[in-house]
């Protein structure tokens, strides 16, 4: 990350963007492995981490909030989702529909995200030029 406050958004920005980016090779994981008995579902969560992190002050403006956030502290983590759960009698709990819908929802968000980054820098170059 780069430690100036001019890329405090294009870092977290970058950070979740990344997290997103995981939670599609988790999300494909789960579909490829739908038919493997025994098999839990899996996602990331980096959500509230982000929350976390932001904090909850409501007399902090977002500028400040973002300018203080740690870039380690943002790292999107795999858990093992309703692992008691299973919509099989193997045991595997994977529905490719919910997956499917998973999926491309956190495909826009993604394609935001990586439009909200371009508009980072280009605003950064117009304040450049």
């Amino acid at each position: 990350m780069i430690n100036s406050s001019v890329f405090d958004y294009v870092n977290v920005l970058g950070k979740t963007a990344d997290a997103a980016w995981k939670r599609n090779e988790v999300i494909g994981n789960n579909l490829s492995s739908v038919d493997t008995p025994g098999y839990k579902r899996q996602d990331v969560d980096f959500e509230s981490q982000l929350r976390q992190a932001l904090g909850n002050s409501r007399y902090e403006t977002v500028d400040a909030k973002v300018s203080r956030l740690n870039g380690a502290d943002l790292e999107a983590k795999v858990y093992t989702d309703s692992a008691n759960f299973s919509y099989r009698l193997d045991g595997n709990n994977v529905d490719v529909d919910t997956e499917g819908v998973t999926l491309a929802a956190n495909q826009i968000k993604y394609n935001g995200l990586i439009d909200s980054i371009k508009q980072e820098f280009a605003n950064l170059k117009m304040v450049i030029k």
